[in-house]
């Protein structure tokens, strides 16, 4: 789908405290999609971002053993904004989100922050867009489908290997979190999504 060569590629937080890579088989078979739904948009608020809207948030969807920390792992920090959802995982020197991922390795997905990324334009055009606004309140998505299957097939793919163990985002053994994550209050959620 347009994409060059695929290679290895640099990414690190805000203030360069936490770096590491996304291997070139992450960049080949990930998916590029830009999201617009309220949860995305609420996290980029809570961590002191830019708020995106009216535009998506831009997210590389691939398998979480295709992230490679490579320094500062001990600024992985997560939240979440209510007890039942996603972990959204970044980096508590500077508050840059990294990545949003399932609540379980068993799970092995990872929608990854392209504002992290060093070179955006190797991970090809966008061909996903999600919770697309309209005009009545309700949303549309493009191309879902191509989304859906990326995320089937690279999950089969982790599960059937057992390469789904090797994430940055949960210990090997327990299954745990590697950081306690931070879950939301109702008020503060409201808060972000006003």
């Amino acid at each position: 789908m347009g994409k060059k060569v695929a290679k290895q590629t640099a990414f690190a937080c805000n203030c360069g405290k936490l770096f590491g890579s996304i291997t070139a088989r992450g960049v080949q078979y990930g998916t590029h999609v830009v999201c617009f739904c309220r949860d995305c948009r609420a996290a980029q608020i809570y961590f002191g971002q830019p708020d995106p809207a009216p535009e998506p948030v831009d997210i590389f969807q691939m398998a979480p053993e295709e992230i490679r920390i490579d320094g500062g792992i001990e600024h992985l920090a997560a939240m979440r904004l209510g007890p039942k959802g996603m972990l959204r995982w970044y980096a508590s020197c500077c508050n840059a989100p990294l990545a949003t991922t399932s609540n379980t390795p068993k799970f092995p997905f990872a929608g990854f922050d392209v504002k992290r990324v060093s070179d955006p334009d190797c991970l090809g055009p966008v061909t996903t867009q999600g919770f697309i606004p309209q005009a009545d309140g309700k949303h549309k998505h493009k191309r879902l489908g191509y989304a859906v299957a990326g995320i089937v097939t690279r999950v089969l793919k982790s599960r059937l290997s057992g390469s789904w163990r090797d994430t940055p985002f949960f210990d090997q053994h327990t299954g745990q979190t590697i950081s306690t994550p931070v879950i939301l209050s109702k008020e503060q959620r409201k808060a972000l999504y006003a």
